[in-house]
C-alpha cells in the first residue's frame, strides 16, 4: 500500500469514527444506546473467553497427543512379541514339551502375558487421561454459548438503533423492525425484528 492509498484509509477511518460518535452524542441516553453500550462493555470479556477457549483446545489437544505417544510404544513392542510368539509356537508345536526349544517358547509366553498385563494396566491410565481431557468441551462449549449470545444480542441492538435512525425513505422497512409484536423471551425478541432476508433487504435499502 503507498503513502497516499494508507493517507486515504486513514482519513476514511477517521470521517467514519466522527461520524459513528456524532451520532451516539446525538442519541444522548436513549435506553437503546445505553443496551448497545452495554453490550459493546462486554466485548474485551469475550475476547478473553474466546482466549479461554483456545488455551483449554490446546491444553486438551496437549494432554491427548501425549497420552497417545505414552501408549504407542507398548502397542508397538507387544504387536512385536506376539508376532515372534506366534512364528515360535508354530516351530516348535510337534516338539516335546520337555524339550529345551518348547520350555524357552513357554518361558517367553508367560514372561509375554505378564508383560501384556502391566501394559494394559498402563494404557488404561491413558485412556482414562484422553477421556478426561474432552472435559474440556462442556466448559468451552458454555463459554461459546455466551459469546454467541452476546453476538446475537448485539445484532439486535444494532439493528433496532440503525432502525431509528434510519432516513425517512426507509420507513417502511423501519418500521417493521420497530413494530413487531411484543416478546417476552430475548429469542422471541430477536425474532420479531425480521427474518433474516427482511434484515438484509433492509440493510440494502439503506446502501449497506
Amino acid at each position: 500500500m503507498t503513502q497516499d492509498n494508507q493517507h486515504h484509509v486513514f482519513e476514511q477511518i477517521g470521517k467514519m469514527t466522527r461520524d459513528l460518535h456524532e451520532t451516539l452524542q446525538a442519541l444522548g441516553h436513549d435506553t437503546q444506546f445505553r443496551a448497545l453500550e452495554r453490550t459493546a462493555d462486554a466485548i474485551p470479556d469475550a475476547r478473553e473467553r474466546l482466549n479461554y477457549v483456545l488455551s483449554m483446545t490446546e491444553q486438551a489437544v496437549s494432554r491427548v497427543l501425549n497420552a497417545v505417544d505414552a501408549i504407542q510404544p507398548s502397542q508397538e513392542r507387544s504387536q512385536a512379541d506376539a508376532r515372534q510368539l506366534l512364528a515360535d509356537w508354530q516351530r516348535v508345536a510337534g516338539k516335546r514339551k520337555d524339550s529345551k526349544d518348547y520350555q524357552d517358547t513357554l518361558a517367553r509366553t508367560q514372561a509375554y502375558l505378564q508383560q501384556a498385563e502391566e501394559d494394559a494396566t498402563a494404557n488404561k491410565a491413558q485412556l482414562t487421561e484422553i477421556v478426561m481431557a474432552q472435559e474440556f468441551q462442556d466448559l468451552t462449549g458454555q463459554v461459546i454459548k455466551k459469546i454467541v449470545d452476546l453476538a446475537q444480542d448485539m445484532e439486535s441492538q444494532l439493528l433496532t438503533l440503525l432502525a431509528r435512525t434510519a432516513p425517512g425513505d426507509a420507513a417502511p422497512a423501519r418500521e417493521g423492525l420497530l413494530n413487531g409484536p411484543a416478546m417476552d423471551s430475548d429469542k422471541q425478541q430477536k425474532q420479531a425484528f425480521a427474518s433474516q432476508s427482511e434484515v438484509d433487504n433492509f440493510l440494502e435499502s439503506l446502501g449497506f
